[in-house]
């Protein structure tokens, strides 16, 4: 087993070295709390953790951020207390822990018998009754499978309908943008609206400035429009400016009334408080290609990365 060395701070424990660990079956879980699969995923890991700990088992979050937002690590105990994490949580600013697993990927699971030899490995959601049985087979113990019922942001994907990619809107990843100006990479611009979005591409109306790794508005009223086909629609935002920011959400130019995502009312309307992942869009009923449009009300607002589930 790799060191678990180089972090910044541990959570919910003091630090944890090989002796404490030796003898014990080990799950490492790297993730990152905007991501939309670990928050699929997070259920699963800690029903694990509080099911199989009088067996012997430890599991150890390891929080590596993908956005420059996700240092911060007031963020990252927001989403330890708001998901319920208590088993220890290593959070690792510094990638110490992710390049000495050689790891690419949010989330992994990294399975550790009492030797410390990896014996599994897993990247990203699902697989989880076999991830389960590898747990069991390291304790050497056999029984029913935990009980996991994802709710909120942490339900299961609705695979049969996603039919929209993740898209990232920084100009270093910059993909499908539908805007007749272009991507006009760290300049202050004034985009329009093109007359027709096709399925999966996404446009920005307003004053916005595209930097590497988002999108900022510059003047009250701008908007990003994406045109979907998914249940669930999400944006991972953080605030620029001080202060919260309303932002109002339409569906196909209506409000989205019981389709509204779990930071919406029914009236489109949301808050912008902390950088995080936002659920936009829970389509009610049948799941349909959409247009979804959020508009901030004041400047500031910055845009990371649609997600869809």
């Amino acid at each position: 087993m790799p060191p678990l060395t180089g972090g910044t701070e541990w959570l919910n424990t003091e630090p944890l070295g090989p002796a404490d660990l030796r003898g014990h079956v080990v799950l490492v879980n790297i993730w990152t709390f905007t991501c939309i699969n670990w928050l699929h995923q997070e259920p699963h890991v800690r029903a694990w953790a509080r099911a199989y700990r009088p067996d012997g088992l430890v599991v150890i979050g390891v929080h590596t951020p993908e956005f420059s937002f996700e240092h911060d690590i007031e963020g990252v105990q927001l989403a330890v207390t708001e998901r319920e994490i208590d088993y220890p949580v290593l959070v690792d600013n510094e990638y110490a822990v992710w390049s000495a697993f050689a790891n690419h990927y949010w989330p992994a699971l990294y399975f550790i018998d009492r030797d410390g030899i990896i014996r599994d490995h897993h990247f990203g959601e699902a697989r989880y009754e076999q991830s389960e049985r590898v747990i069991q087979q390291l304790l050497g113990i056999e029984r029913d499978f935990v009980p996991v019922d994802g709710v909120g942001v942490e339900a299961e994907a609705d695979w049969d309908h996603l039919l929209t990619p993740e898209t990232y809107l920084g100009y270093t990843r910059i993909e499908r943008l539908a805007s007749p100006q272009g991507v006009k990479a760290c300049r202050h611009w004034d985009y329009h609206l093109p007359e027709r979005l096709s399925l999966n591409q996404w446009a920005l109306t307003g004053e916005w400035t595209i930097g590497p790794e988002n999108v900022v508005l510059d003047r009250a009223g701008g908007s990003i429009s994406y045109r979907f086909h998914a249940r669930d629609a999400h944006l991972v935002l953080s605030p620029a400016a001080p202060g919260p920011m309303r932002f109002r959400v339409l569906l196909d130019g209506e409000a989205p009334g019981k389709s509204h995502g779990l930071d919406v009312d029914q009236d489109g309307n949301g808050w912008l408080r902390e950088g995080r992942l936002y659920q936009l869009v829970r389509q009610a009923d049948e799941v349909r290609e959409r247009t979804l449009q959020i508009t901030f009300l004041r400047p500031g607002a910055a845009a990371y990365a649609f997600t869809f589930g």
